[in-house]
């Protein structure tokens, strides 16, 4: 089970940090030996890929519009992972959702995420 916190209301150019605990296993594999991802989806528009670390949490990639001000993290003693968002944007207003991967290593292919939170709305003022 994800369970995601730390969504609300931020002002353009403000930060917010979304976190997701993780409970039990996720379809047969730990929250360690995981790969973890954000996706977003706004109003309107189909759910994307926001950001994605590998199981270790050496390895990380994100899409172009967040590179730069998204960071992505995983404590896997805490079994929690985190999504530190900086220099928020309008356009960041979306439902965030935390996902787990069916693999140790991370992608940006929705396909390989089988355990989903439960949406975490982050809204952005301009």
């Amino acid at each position: 089970q994800l369970v995601g916190s730390g969504g609300g209301l931020a002002q353009a150019g403000g930060s917010l940090r979304l976190s997701c605990v993780a409970s039990g296993r996720t379809s047969g594999r730990t929250f360690k030996d995981s790969a973890m991802g954000w996706f977003r989806q706004a109003p309107g528009k189909e759910r994307e890929f926001v950001a994605t670390i590998g199981w270790l949490g050496g390895s990380t990639y994100y899409t172009a519009s967040v590179k730069g001000r998204f960071t992505i993290s995983k404590d896997n003693v805490k079994n929690t992972l985190y999504l530190q968002m900086n220099f928020l944007k309008p356009e960041d207003t979306a439902v965030y959702y935390c996902a787990a991967a069916s693999s140790r290593y991370y992608s940006d292919d929705e396909e390989i995420y089988d355990s989903w939170g439960q949406g975490i709305q982050v809204t952005v003022a301009s």
